[in-house]
Formats: structure tokens, sequence, C-alpha cells
């Protein structure tokens, strides 16, 4: 069955998500509809190029990932459809290609030229964007959507800066328990360290040195630091709200000191 995955911003109080859906049923009665999610917050397509670039890889090649972050009409941004590692991904060229990919090139790219309903200008994710993600779950190639083109638009994000030892880093995502992950990977951080000892420093003048496997090694109500699913260091409490509790949000600055 084919199987059409949605990341928005769209929320759970409007109407907007059930229309988006109710399009894609139009066209494509048999497809399966799964959210990623849709509580990304407005226009944030880079919370929204995290949660999809860590959730894509467990869904099956083919799978067709509709992106619905800041999607609105502009006559300066084109709407793409494109093959990555074998699933398609169809948005806005916003910089959500480019934080996702990492710099990697996809397969294939194509601009949609699915001609525009006026009465959807305001909401294209029920139109072209429905249009070609059925298309394509269909089994539809990309060329018959869209003219080829080269390129995507780049959004830098900040890179940890690393020193002789150490490694300063930032809060790139709060998620829905308030774990805090940073943009440590754990490729990076293990390069610097060489087994060393080290010492996590961040707000309120906390530290921990020492990395978990699970949430549940330290007692309730501690914190820790582990790397989770998305291969980020993370700082958790266990059972409690990391985020709240610390003091720590988005953009705040962490410190890793190797001894």
């Amino acid at each position: 069955m084919a199987i059409i995955t949605l990341t928005t911003d769209l929320g759970y109080k409007d109407f907007y998500q059930a229309a988006l859906k109710g399009s894609i049923l139009s066209l494509m009665p048999q497809v399966n509809i799964i959210d990623v999610t849709h509580s990304i917050s407005a226009f944030n397509i880079l919370q929204a190029a995290f949660v999809l670039k860590n959730a894509f890889p467990y869904f099956p090649k083919g799978t067709v990932h509709l992106i619905g972050i800041d999607s609105v009409y502009n006559e300066n941004t084109r709407y793409l459809a494109v093959k990555y590692k074998d699933h398609y991904f169809v948005g806005s060229d916003n910089g959500v290609f480019s934080l996702m990919f990492e710099g990697n090139q996809p397969e294939e790219i194509v601009e949609l030229n699915i001609m525009q309903d006026l009465k959807f200008l305001h909401f294209p994710l029920t139109d072209i964007f429905t249009k070609a993600s059925c298309h394509i779950a269909a089994g539809g190639k990309l060329t018959d959507i869209g003219i080829p083109v080269s390129g995507l638009e780049e959004k830098m994000t900040l890179h940890p800066v690393i020193e002789k030892d150490t490694i300063r880093g930032s809060v790139i995502y709060i998620d829905s328990f308030q774990n805090v992950i940073t943009n440590i990977s754990k490729e990076l951080f293990n390069r610097v360290q060489q087994n060393r000892a080290f010492t996590l420093y961040f707000r309120k003048n906390e530290t921990i040195s020492q990395l978990s496997w699970h949430y549940n090694e330290v007692p309730e109500g501690e914190k820790l630091c582990l790397f989770g699913i998305s291969n980020h260091l993370e700082i958790a409490i266990n059972k409690g709200n990391a985020s709240g509790l610390l003091g720590l949000h988005l953009g705040d600055i962490v410190r890793v000191e190797f001894r």
C-alpha cells in the first residue's frame, strides 16, 4: 500500500489538517496517511527538518513525505519534489531540504509545474502538494509533474565549535518529554573524546560527567546525558522535565570538556 507522511505546522485545533487529509483521500482513497507531526512551531523549518530527518529512515523505501511548513505562495519560493535515499519529499524550497539532507545531494529534484487552483491559492497543501504526493505515491515519475532542476535553497545551522579539549554546542530541539537535544553528534563526540573522561557544563552551573545508555540508569528526578535515537547528545531527567527544571531552552550553549 502506498504511504504518504505528513509533517506540518497546522496543529490540531483547526480544520486545516482534516482538509489536507481529505484532499489526499479524494485523489487516492486507498493511500495510507501517516502523521509524523502537526505540532511543528509555525514556520520553523529547522524543527521540521530535525523531526523528519530522524523519522523518514524508518519508513519503507518509496514513501512520500509531504512537508507543510511555510508553504504559502511566494513568488520567490519554488515548490519541489525530491528523491533522496529512495524516499520522496514534496515541499517548499525554503531551506528545509538542505537542513534535512545536511549537504548530501538528492538523486533527483524537480520544480513542480502543476497548475495552481486559485481557490486554493492560500493553501497549496490541499492542491499542488496533494496532487504531487498522490502522483508519486501512485508510481508516477517526477518529470511528469515538474521540471528537473539542480541545487536547493541553502540554510545553515550553528555547528559545534571544536577546540583541542572542548566542544561548544547548542540546544537545537526540545521533545515532548522536555528532553534537551543538542547539535553535538555521537560521531563528533567520540572523535574528540578519544576515550578521555569528560564533563558536560550547561546553565545554572550544572554538570554531568557520565554517559548513560538508558534514561532510567539514574534515580527518578536525577539528571543524565546520553545519545538518544537521533544520535545527538541529550540532557534529560529520569521521569522529569529537563528543559523546565534545568532552565534550558533552544539556542542555549552547552560545553563538553575532556580531560
